[in-house]
């Protein structure tokens, strides 16, 4: 039986040493969870529309060493907390017109890949030259949930947070994955560093190995990105083309803008035919050729002749073939989300049918389970796209005209395999109606500037509602529209045929960073096998 004796003064005596310890456990872990929330929300504070891109750097380092020494169980509910502070806020656009089920719902699938990026990256950091070892899994991480569930997910790349930063040319060695990789890179050898340096003022005592890895993992990818910015140019490899973006506008914001379809198809013509009378007056140039937007023909114009003739007057007006957004059903019954051209003189003469269409959507993965929770929700889209197959390039006036619908834009694949298709520049007409005045249209944008880079070609974003933009080969805007207003921009762009180290490369440099984090994670496990055998040996 153990007494405690209070002072005399009658002050309460110091609290059990057991007691003390566990408050001492429980403040730490609240300090840990703090901190890997908003080291989470300082990696979204990075994302567009801010510019502030180098935040990733500080937040990366704030991960590494929150999950320096840790065990994996603790590393997957830091990894969870980082995830959450990440991924609620920068996708909160998905819950505006359908509620926070479908948000909250998605956020918390996508941390649970950073959740296990977190506790493998826990087991790294015991490793010589532990931030290499940890961007690769981070990197390796992306690529997951990038292709599952459903086909994969792959907004937040933190790549796509880098269209203003100084690593943006690395784009143009090894695409999203190298440029994540590198960020991710930079900002775990900032963690170490500032530990290393921190250790030596405690101790007085200078580990100058771990210390040069770190220095080393700083400062290559900086050195990676400026080595890399002679292969980023906006040069005309084959003449340029004059391209002319139309921007419409919708009724109303929401879900149930599709509700006025064919006003939504006046309004792209009405813009078009105020851009012909500027084609006129000499404020513009005549263009090539038209850009509208995905979805500025929900009137299927091959079965309705008003739709038909709406979009043959306005190509007429113009005198440019246009790309038109429709939504069109095939003669099977199927049902495709369609880009259109549409010439003066000769009709519609090419199409290119949507090839990665969106789950919950385009389309209701498990639709009978799914409707057991929110049969509503299912009633949205009563009947699913169907994918294309082959990649669309376009023959504008001369020009090849790649497509990357949307979506399609998110995924290396699909924008890859459309410029290998021949792709002299890039067209991502979207329709962001759906999400009124969030932050979604402008990680879309910025989305295009990466692969302008990536790819080096043009890109061209038509959307219903806005931003729409014209980009340059090195990701530069050219010009750029408000949100909600109708819009024509017309502007001179470069067309461009040679082939970037990221294009040739494909897939590869992201296979192989894979490999390095499966290395990494091997050789840690096995350290991790080694120290429990030699425990229970001493034990």
């Amino acid at each position: 039986m153990t007494v405690t004796i209070a002072p005399a003064d009658g002050t309460p005596g110091p609290p059990p040493p057991a007691r003390t310890g566990r408050a001492a456990r429980l403040l730490r872990a609240l300090y840990l969870a703090v901190g890997a929330g908003l080291a989470g929300v300082l990696l979204y504070v990075s994302f567009p529309p801010r510019v502030l891109w180098w935040l990733a750097l500080p937040a990366f380092a704030a991960l590494g060493l929150l999950l320096r020494g840790r065990g994996f169980k603790a590393g997957l509910g830091l990894g969870a907390l980082f995830g959450l502070g990440f991924l609620l806020p920068l996708l909160v656009w998905t819950g505006v017109e359908v509620g926070p089920g479908p948000w909250l719902a998605l956020a918390v699938a996508e941390a649970f890949f950073v959740a296990l990026v977190g506790g493998f990256t826990a087991l790294v950091t015991r490793l010589p030259g532990w931030p290499l070892w940890a961007a690769a899994l981070w990197t390796a991480g992306e690529a997951a949930r990038a292709r599952v569930p459903f086909g994969g997910f792959p907004w937040g790349k933190v790549a796509f947070g880098q269209a203003e930063g100084i690593f943006l040319p690395l784009a143009a060695v090894g695409g999203t994955p190298v440029l994540g990789f590198a960020v991710a890179l930079c900002g775990f050898g900032l963690g170490e560093l500032a530990r290393q340096l921190y250790l030596r003022r405690r101790t007085g005592t200078l580990r100058r190995a771990a210390t040069a890895g770190a220095v080393a993992a700083l400062l290559l990818p900086l050195a990676g990105a400026l080595a890399a910015r002679p292969l980023v140019s906006d040069r005309a490899e084959n003449g340029t083309a004059t391209v002319a973006v139309v921007q419409g506008n919708v009724p109303r914001m929401g879900l149930d803008f599709n509700a006025q379809r064919r006003a939504v198809l006046d309004y792209h013509a009405r813009e078009t035919a105020r851009l012909a009378e500027r084609v006129a007056k000499g404020e513009v140039a005549q263009p090539d050729f038209v850009l509208w937007p995905e979805n500025s023909s929900d009137i299927d114009p091959f079965t309705n002749d008003d739709a038909r003739s709406v979009i043959e007057r306005a190509a007429t007006t113009i005198k440019a073939p246009i790309s038109v957004g429709g939504v069109v059903q095939a003669e099977d019954g199927r049902l495709y989300n369609q880009q259109i051209l549409w010439d003066p003189d000769k009709g519609p003469v090419d199409t290119y049918d949507k090839r990665v269409i969106q789950p919950f959507g385009e389309y209701i993965p498990l639709r009978s389970l799914i409707s057991v929770f929110s049969q509503g929700y299912v009633d949205m889209v009563r009947t699913d796209f169907s994918r294309g197959t082959d990649p669309g390039v376009f023959d504008l006036a001369g020009s090849r005209v790649g497509i990357a619908t949307c979506y399609e834009a998110a995924f290396d694949g699909a924008v890859r395999e459309t410029v290998d298709a021949g792709a002299q520049l890039l067209s991502v007409p979207s329709n962001n109606a759906t999400f009124g005045f969030s932050e979604m249209t402008y990680q879309q944008l910025a989305m295009s500037r990466v692969r302008a880079v990536e790819h080096s070609r043009a890109v061209a974003v038509p959307v219903t509602s806005g931003v729409s933009a014209v980009i340059r080969p090195d990701g530069e805007l050219v010009q750029r529209t408000g949100m909600f207003e109708p819009a024509s921009l017309v502007a001179e762009v470069p067309l461009r045929s040679s082939q970037t180290w990221a294009t040739r490369l494909g897939a590869l440099p992201e296979a192989a960073i894979v490999a390095l984090a499966a290395v990494g994670f091997g050789w840690a496990a096995t350290g991790a096998v080694r120290r429990r055998r030699a425990a229970a040996t001493h034990a």
